[in-house]
């Protein structure tokens, strides 16, 4: 494989004869909505040759750095919610957020339909491997040119795993000399934050660009600590030749964020009208139970010897990438070569809360019956007695699970070779395109799930809690039930590789106002790896007593420590292969419309969600049943596209069949918190509509999808067949007026959705919400610009998730809220 990346990137340049310049995009180059330009912009993301929106049988957004300032976003995720089409869920932390497209399921975390692409190449092959998001890898800052989405269409064909659509990030390649630095500070919370950017042209034809951002603040939540802590520089150069032109770049990221996971909090009403609530001590949208009082983490390492981490590490996010990026025409041929190495790693810790209670009850369940008594295990109060009534006001605790989960390597090999050419034929243009595209991912991850006791307590001040016997005799250790669970559930050991091979081709032929297209792919891919773990079954061991404060003795704790079952590995080794096509018809009604209609069938390779699932025979490596490689989604589409000066507008009807394989955190009939292997069909129909307006000093920016969504297949829990899927909305929505003078702009970015169900069950709801985001931006001299952006401007309650499917009779649930207001600002200047 690493071969076929070699002489895939060396080919190009064997071949470079006089002919054109680069046809790039300038930075933040796109024309301004609506105006006439924006007819002759070219979007290249997700389809064969970059062309006019109109003259393309797609739908395609693509979001400038101009419109992404005015935000004020404090993630990618606050950002791609304003995109139509894109059902974002993050819940206010930076990095593994959900993403998906146009009604696709959403069953599982991370965006298994949606790749995320940095400069036209994925981040990670897959958007959904366990713990480690692409978003966690990707952040937003003055380097950003503009973000291209395509959703549905080609891209099932022209990009790999990606049936859903591409989201990629664009970076500015120096195109304008200058630059700015800002610095940004939150006004009502921690973050101290500076960004900077510059473009250079070193002489007619090279030119570069170089920026960054270094971090660092508590965040949006209390936790008690310095959650935020980090940064990253990119760096480009481009040469630019008479027939194309070549670009080196490199990306260097060592950031840190936490990972803010469910929290208790109240709830009253009824399944179908609920009122969430936070808890006396605890609040839902500004607290943690993240806490600098229980960040010490204890566990095996890969030799299953002890070793200390900290919960304070968050998503540890830490990247080393170089690139090449050219383009060349040769004798009528337009070729591109796109390649990228990324040296991956790092670590994602969490605190999941398991079960919710009394902490009466917990006393009684853990300290083995009446009269066992609670005491601070960490904090200030360690060693004092705990009246477990009067507890914080609240009297809970919960039984949570410290996930200690570490990438030794993420590492990604990526190259898109392809080749077009128009041909005049007929009377019209026959385009063809042929390409390759190979890539290698690393999937090299130790996993130790950990059980502990915590109170319930707001402001970065949760502790950990010990229990003892009405006899005296702990029962817990510093606060941890167990050093691992159950029988060593969740203690593993990834060490696998994927190899994707995809040869794709394309013909586009337009005569006159009519365009007609189609195109193909073939994906194979090689699985190859082992795996440790209890959980592979056939006898494998996965608990073992372990000195873990060597203090001489083993406690109850001590004896139910998670380790790793070194001789018995489990194998994996298998390939598979499927075909992705796509067909559409785009009609020039006039110069200012278009009209369009697609089908197409994609594919998305299962990656590591099928493991330690009983689809894998682990002593030979084998598949035990094909159809577990890959899932299917089957989309058709009829559009309708409108420019003339001033107003921009997209229509899209869409119709999609999706087939699912995954695994989902929900809850059993009792309230517990249980991981479910699931296999089901969905189908999903819907409209979506992107509608921009400009007049003078007033703009106003708009998107909506409508989806009507359910469940169609489900061996396992027939019942759920024609409900709705969890989390899905009827309508999601976007609206950003503002009004731009000469010195200074205001505006609001207003985003929404309807009521959802909380899990498949259909019973407990999630209200919709509207969120207000308002800034201003003041520039009292050409180049100073001072601006002002306040989040959740109303301070609403916005719940996103919920663990339960129903009201629990204690009317306390694990969830999670969007953060609260916040206010920050900014100053930035200009040379």
């Amino acid at each position: 494989m690493k071969h076929l990346f070699l002489s895939a990137a060396i080919a190009p340049f064997l071949l470079m004869t006089p002919a054109h310049a680069e046809s790039a995009q300038a930075d933040g180059a796109m024309p301004t909505a609506g105006a006439k330009a924006k007819d002759e912009a070219v979007f290249s993301t997700g389809v064969a040759k970059g062309r006019s929106p109109l003259d393309s049988a797609t739908s395609t957004s693509a979001f400038r750095a101009d419109d992404i300032e005015v935000l004020g976003a404090r993630s990618l995720g606050e950002v791609l919610r304003n995109i139509p089409g894109i059902r974002a869920e993050h819940a206010g932390r930076e990095g593994n957020a959900d993403y998906s497209i146009r009604g696709l399921p959403m069953s599982g975390n991370g965006s298994k339909y949606v790749q995320l692409q940095e400069d036209g190449l994925p981040v990670l092959e897959f958007g959904d491997i366990s713990q480690f998001g692409p978003d966690m890898f990707l952040r937003s800052d003055l380097n950003l040119s503009q973000i291209e989405t395509i959703r549905g269409g080609s891209a099932s064909t022209f990009a790999s795993n990606s049936p859903g659509g591409v989201i990629n990030l664009l970076s500015k390649t120096g195109d304008v000399e200058g630059g700015a630095v800002q610095a940004t500070m939150g006004l009502n919370y921690g973050e101290h934050r500076i960004d900077a950017d510059y473009g250079y042209k070193l002489s007619d034809t090279l030119r570069m660009h170089i920026g960054g951002f270094y971090r660092e603040g508590e965040g949006p939540r209390d936790v008690g600590f310095d959650a935020y802590k980090g940064g990253q520089i990119k760096v480009n150069v481009t040469k630019q030749l008479e027939n194309g032109y070549v670009r080196i770049y490199g990306k260097w990221m060592d950031d840190r964020t936490p990972n803010y996971q469910d929290v208790p909090m109240l709830v009253t009403g009824s399944n179908s009208d609920p009122s969430f609530k936070s808890l006396a001590g605890f609040d839902i949208k500004d607290d943690s139970l993240i806490s600098k009082y229980n960040s010490r983490l204890f566990a095996t390492d890969a030799s299953n010897k002890i070793r200390e981490d900290d919960l304070r590490d968050g998503q540890h996010a830490k990247v080393k990438s170089i690139g090449l990026d050219s383009q060349f025409d040769v004798a009528g041929w337009s070729i591109s070569e796109k390649f990228r190495f990324s040296d991956i790693s790092g670590r994602n810790n969490a605190l999941v809360p398991i079960a919710i209670a009394p902490a009466v009850a917990l006393a009684f369940n853990y300290g083995g019956g009446p009269g066992a008594t609670l005491s601070y295990a960490t904090g200030p109060l360690a060693g004092q007695a705990i009246n477990p009534l009067t507890l914080n006001g609240n009297g809970l605790l919960t039984s949570s699970v410290y996930t200690d989960v570490k990438a030794n390597s993420l590492d990604n090999m990526t190259n898109d070779l392809r080749a077009s050419r128009v041909w005049e034929m007929g009377g019209g243009e026959l385009t063809t395109t042929v390409g390759f595209y190979a890539s290698s991912q690393d999937i090299d991850t130790e996993w130790a799930f950990l059980n502990i006791l915590t109170e319930v307590n707001g402001g970065g001040d949760t502790a950990l809690v010990n229990v003892r016997s009405a006899g005296g005799v702990p029962t817990t250790q510093d606060g941890y039930i167990s050093y691992g669970l159950g029988n060593g559930l969740y203690r593993r050991d990834y060490d696998m590789n994927y190899d994707v091979a995809a040869p794709y081709a394309s013909l586009n032929y337009r005569f006159g106002k009519v365009a007609i297209g189609g195109s193909l792919r073939y994906d194979m891919g090689n699985v190859k790896g082992t795996l440790l773990g209890a959980d592979l079954g056939g006898g494998r061991v996965g608990v073992a007593s372990v000195d873990v404060n060597g203090n001489g003795s083993i406690s109850l704790a001590e004896s139910k420590t998670g380790v790793l079952p070194l001789n018995r590995p489990g194998k994996v080794d298998y390939d598979y292969d499927y075909l992705s096509y796509s067909t559409g018809v785009n009609y020039r009604i006039a110069e200012s419309m278009a009209a369009f209609a697609r089908y197409s069938r994609g594919g998305r390779a299962s990656a590591d969600k099928i493991l330690f699932t009983p689809v894998i025979n682990y002593d030979t490596g084998a598949l035990l049943n094909s159809e577990s490689a890959y899932d299917t989604v089957k989309q058709a589409e009829v559009g309708f596209k409108y420019r003339v000066s001033g107003v921009t507008l997209n229509i899209t009807g869409f119709s999609a069949k999706t087939g699912e394989r995954n695994v989902q955190v929900n809850s059993l009939p009792d309230g517990s918190i249980r991981v479910e292997n699931i296999i089901r069909g969905y189908k999903a129909k819907g409209v979506e509509l992107e509608a921009i307006v400009r007049h003078g000093p007033f703009s106003v920016n708009a998107g909506a999808t409508y989806t009507d969504a359910e469940i169609t297949s489900d061996p396992t829990n027939t019942n759920f067949i024609g409900n709705t899927p969890r989390h899905q909305a009827d309508l999601i929505f976007s609206v950003t007026p503002q009004f731009e003078m000469k010195w200074a702009t205001v505006g609001a970015n207003i985003v929404g959705t309807t009521d959802s169900y909380a899990q498949d069950t259909n019973q407990l709801k999630l209200p919709g919400y509207t969120l207000v985001n308002a800034f201003v931006q003041v520039r009292p001299t050409e180049r100073v610009q001072l601006m002002f952006n306040v989040n959740n401007l109303f301070d609403e309650t916005a719940v996103v998730n919920v663990l339960q499917a129903s009201m629990p009779a204690n009317g306390v649930v694990l969830g999670r809220a969007n953060n609260g207001r916040t206010i920050s600002g900014t100053l930035r200047y200009g040379f």
